[in-house]
């Protein structure tokens, strides 16, 4: 399949600053973003959750804007709203609105984004620490299946960390400290402006010129390297005083940077692309075991971790990863059949298209395959993803359905051996 559309045009600024803009002139809406290379795959442990604060602390002002109600009221005025999200290796902040408040909208974005004055931090970190207790117990230990499954992957590594930190890490914070952290990450070798939507190339070099010269260069944040696989599969039971189980079951998968990363998307469709697939359709529908599950892939620029999610009764949770397992050793067998590949295809196919009828999405894409390095365009995504073969599909679920790439992570009351039931299970695996 072809896709007819413009594709985005990509420059610079002299500070280095890459600038995408992909004209959707049928849209009447514009839309502005910065990503960055920024998260707690960037920190350490004394600085876990400054990524994260720091977003947080750039809605408290500018030397014009005094206070975060200022910043917000002067974005709603012109129809958007500010929108900001840390993840482990990126950030993003965006904005929305209607097409003629883009001149205004992007100036105010630039002035938030490079003038920050940290207003009011000790109220922030009040703010930011009722946020860290929604993951904990009433004894203050992690519970966050999520967190817990990634700390169980990757250990020490920063991967393995909250995105929020702890409550005693984020009240040791200060301006000098933020400030660090801004310049370090909000530079423009760390950077990728987009603007979409109901703007021109024209209009959007302008604006990108006015608003974002001033950005340092800086220089690129590297990453570490994730550990190794581990020699055998692992589980961890965290008690937990619940009505269900929380269940995660997850295995190291491949980086978002190879070949096989397409294949990786018909393995997922396959598995859960909606409730005629495999994994929802085996738990759910035939079994009946839990009332959903999912499963999803988490990338990054040198690893992935597939992640299978249930809540479960307590006493159910051996079998549904019982169940968990048998599916994935059976695609790493057979790999999926035709006609599933085939839909596959055809879902991921229209998806893709979609995506330019959405300024947000269509920015997201574009600014991702040039912060990670991909290159990627909608074209060559397509093309890949009509190459994929029902072969590939199946060698890569054998690459990843290893006991050595296998953590499980139970949230529960596991009892009357149920936590030995499920310990056999992943231990036998393989």
């Amino acid at each position: 399949m072809t896709l007819a559309f413009t594709p985005p045009a990509i420059s610079r600024l002299p500070n280095g600053l890459r600038v995408v803009c992909t004209p959707q002139l049928h849209l009447q809406r514009a839309h502005v973003a910065l990503y960055l290379r920024v998260g707690s795959r960037f920190e350490t442990k004394a600085t876990n959750g400054i990524s994260h604060f720091l977003e947080h602390m750039l809605y408290r002002g500018t030397p014009r804007l005094k206070s975060a109600h200022e910043v917000n009221e002067a974005f709603e005025a012109i129809g958007g709203s500010l929108y900001a999200a840390t993840h482990t290796d990126f950030g993003v902040f965006s904005v929305t609105l209607p097409s003629h408040s883009i001149d205004r909208a992007s100036a105010l974005f630039g002035e938030v984004l490079l003038q920050p004055e940290f207003h009011d931090i000790d109220v922030e970190k009040g703010i930011v620490r009722e946020e860290i207790l929604e993951d904990l117990d009433d004894d203050g230990r992690q519970i966050d299946a999520d967190n817990l499954s990634r700390a169980l992957i990757y250990g020490e590594h920063p991967l393995g960390y909250t995105i929020t930190g702890d409550a005693e890490t984020v009240s040791s914070f200060e301006t000098a400290l933020l400030a660090q952290h801004h310049g370090r990450h909000y530079a423009a070798a760390n950077a990728v402006l987009v603007y979409s939507g109901a703007i021109t190339e024209a209009e959007a070099s302008r604006l990108a010129a006015r608003d974002f010269s001033a950005l340092a260069r800086g220089t690129h944040v590297p990453t570490d390297p994730p550990p190794l696989a581990q020699k055998k599969a692992r589980v961890e039971i965290v008690e937990n005083m619940s009505s269900q189980t929380e269940l995660r079951v997850c295995f190291r998968a491949r980086p978002e940077s190879l070949h096989d990363r397409r294949a990786i998307d018909m393995l997922m469709r396959t598995i859960d692309d909606g409730m005629s697939t495999r994994l929802y359709h085996r738990i759910c529908d035939d079994k009946g075991l839990c009332y959903d599950v999912s499963a999803g892939f988490d990338g990054y620029e040198d690893d992935g971790v597939i992640d299978f999610a249930a809540g479960v009764q307590h006493a159910r949770t051996s079998l549904v990863t019982g169940e968990i397992l048998a599916l994935i050793a059976e695609l790493a067998e057979h790999g999926p059949t035709a006609a599933e590949l085939d839909k596959a295809k055809k879902r991921a196919t229209w998806e893709t298209t979609a995506l330019i009828d959405s300024a947000e999405d269509f920015a997201g894409v574009s600014a991702g395959s040039l912060l990670f390095g991909r290159d990627e365009t909608l074209q060559e995504r397509l093309d890949a993803l009509s190459a994929i073969s029902t072969e590939d599909v199946r060698n890569v679920a054998q690459k990843i359905a290893r006991p050595e790439h296998l953590n499980v992570i139970a949230v529960g009351l596991l009892e009357d051996g149920e936590d030995d039931r499920l310990r056999a299970i992943v231990r036998n695996f393989g």
